[in-house]
C-alpha cells in the first residue's frame, strides 16, 4: 500500500504537470527580469567568475567561490554521468536540447532563490549565517508552518537522495576495484564523520579543492572524446535538433519523450526550484543579495549547460549510444570513455563517480542539518550528524531500491512550497536584481 502511494506521489512530483511548473516558473522569473541570464551575461560573469575580490570574508561566512563549489558538490554526481546516459536512452538525442532549455530557465530560478536566501538570512546562536527557503518562507511570507513543511521534506531527502543513494554509488564504484561493501561502508562513514564534524567551513574548504579540479578533468576528457570523433559532431548535432522537434522520429524517439526526459534530467541535476543550494549560498560573504544571486546562474550553467551537455556529446559522438544499445547509465558512459582511453576510461568514470558522490554526501549533510535544526533547534545537530554517518554506512551495505523511490519523492516535494514562495515574492527578487544592475551601470 505504501509503495503504491509513494509511486503515485512520485509520478506527480516528477511527472509532466510538475515539470511544466518548473519550466513555467523559470520562464516567469526570466521574463520578470528581462531574461537577465541571457542578455546580462557580461554583467553576471564580471560579478562572479571574473570578480576581483580578496579571499578574506566576514565572521560566520564563507567565500563566494566556496559557496559555489559546495553547491556544485551537492548537485554534481551520478546524475551528470549515469543520469545523462539514461536520459539519452529513454528520450533520445533530442533530450539534450530540452535539458539545456530547462537549464537556461533554471538559471533564473536559482538566481532568485539565492537572492531571497541572502535577503532573509539570519545569524544563529553561533553567529553563523542561516538562510534559504525556510527563512524566506517564514520571514518573507510569514508562513512558519509552510517553512516547517519544507524543512521536513529537506531533512528526509538528505538521508535518502543526499546520503544513502550517494553512498551506494561510492560502494558500487569501489566494488569495481575489488573493495567489499562493508569496507566501503566503514571508509565512507569515517570520511563523512570527519567532514560533518567540521561544519560548513570544512565542507566548503574540501569542496573548493576537489570539485573544480575534478570537474575540469571530466570536461577535458569529454572534449578529447568529442575531438577524436569530430566527424560525428555535425551529424549528432543535427539529430539532436531534429528529434527535439519531431513529433515521432523514425528511431522511436520524438519530441514528447525528448522533452520529458530532457527537462526532468535538467531539473533533477541542477536542483533549480528545490531551493536547496540557496541554503549554502546564504552563508556566503556578499555585499548584496543580488550579487550572490548571480552565482546561482553560474552554478546551473556549470552543472547542466556545461557538464551534462559535454557528457551527452561524448556519448553521442563516440557512437556507443547506437552501437551498444544494451548498455545504460554508468556502463554506457564508461563505454564512451573506454572507446578512446581504453580500460583507463572506465576506471576514470568509477573514480569520478566516487568523488562526486562523496562531495554530494558532504554538502547534503549541511542541507539536512539545517532542516533538522530549523525543526528541532540547534541542539539536535550532533544527533543528526550521528544518524547521517550511520545512514552512509547503511547505504553502502544495503539494497536501497525503496530508498531511491522514497527519497526521489521527498526531493520533488521540496519544490512545492519553494516554488510557491518564489512566485509570490518574484517582485522582490526581480527588484533586487534590477537595482543591483542599475547601480553597477551608474558606477
Amino acid at each position: 500500500m505504501f509503495s503504491m502511494v509513494n509511486s503515485a506521489i512520485s509520478a506527480f512530483v516528477w511527472g509532466p504537470p510538475m515539470l511544466a511548473v518548473f519550466m513555467g516558473t523559470g520562464f516567469f522569473l526570466s521574463a520578470r527580469t528581462g531574461f537577465y541570464q541571457i542578455f546580462g551575461v557580461g554583467n553576471w560573469l564580471k560579478d562572479t567568475l571574473f570578480q576581483k575580490k580578496s579571499g578574506n570574508c566576514e565572521k560566520g561566512a564563507i567565500t563566494q567561490k566556496s559557496a559555489l563549489s559546495t553547491a556544485l558538490a551537492a548537485c554534481l554526481g551520478t546524475g551528470n554521468i549515469a543520469g545523462v546516459a539514461t536520459a539519452l536512452c529513454s528520450g533520445g538525442p533530442g533530450a539534450v536540447f530540452w535539458m539545456c532549455v530547462s537549464a537556461v530557465l533554471g538559471m533564473m530560478t536559482c538566481c532568485c532563490e539565492n537572492i531571497l536566501g541572502v535577503k532573509y538570512r539570519v545569524r544563529d546562536s553561533s553567529d553563523q549565517w542561516k538562510g534559504g527557503p525556510m527563512q524566506y518562507i517564514e520571514r518573507g511570507l510569514g508562513m512558519k508552518g509552510l517553512a516547517s513543511v519544507y524543512a521536513l521534506f529537506l531533512t528526509g531527502a538528505s538521508f535518502g537522495m543526499g546520503n544513502m543513494t550517494q553512498a551506494n554509488s561510492v560502494s558500487r564504484g569501489l566494488a569495481g576495484f575489488g573493495i567489499p561493501s562493508v569496507a566501503s561502508g566503514i571508509l565512507v562513514a569515517v570520511l563523512v564523520a570527519v567532514s560533518v564534524s567540521g561544519g560548513l567551513k570544512r565542507i566548503s574548504a574540501a569542496s573548493e579543492k576537489i570539485i573544480p579540479a575534478l570537474s575540469m578533468m571530466f570536461v577535458l576528457a569529454c572534449l578529447i572524446i568529442i575531438v577524436r570523433n569530430r566527424e560525428n559532431i555535425i551529424p549528432c548535432t543535427v539529430r539532436v535538433f531534429k528529434e527535439a522537434f519531431t513529433v515521432k522520429a523514425v528511431s522511436g524517439y520524438g519530441m514528447a519523450k525528448a522533452a520529458r526526459y530532457g527537462i526532468s534530467r535538467g531539473v533533477f541535476s541542477n536542483e533549480a526550484g528545490l531551493g536547496s543550494s540557496a541554503i549554502i549560498h546564504a552563508a556566503a560573504d556578499c555585499e548584496t543579495p543580488a550579487q550572490q544571486g548571480k552565482w546561482g546562474i553560474v552554478e546551473v550553467f556549470i552543472d547542466t549547460v556545461l557538464m551534462c551537455t559535454v557528457t551527452a556529446a561524448a556519448i553521442l559522438t563516440s557512437g556507443v549510444w547506437s552501437e551498444k544499445t544494451e548498455l545504460n547509465g554508468v556502463e554506457l558512459c564508461a563505454a564512451a570513455f573506454e572507446s578512446v582511453f581504453g580500460k583507463g576510461g572506465g576506471v576514470f568514470i568509477n573514480v569520478s563517480i566516487c568523488l562526486f558522490a562523496f562531495g554530494t554526501l558532504a554538502a547534503w549533510s549541511y542541507y539536512g542539518r539545517s532542516g533538522a535544526e530549523y525543526l528541532f533547534g540547534s541542539k539536535c545537530g550532533k544527533i543528526y550528524n550521528l544518524l547521517y554517518v550511520a545512514s552512509a554506512f547503511a547505504g553502502c551495505v544495503c539494497r536501497i531500491e525503496s530508498v531511491w523511490s522514497l527519497s526521489d519523492t521527498l526531493n520533488g516535494l521540496m519544490a512545492v512550497p519553494n516554488i510557491f514562495a518564489l512566485i509570490v515574492m518574484s517582485k522582490e527578487s526581480a527588484d533586487e536584481l534590477k537595482n543591483n544592475v542599475n547601480r553597477k551601470k551608474i558606477l
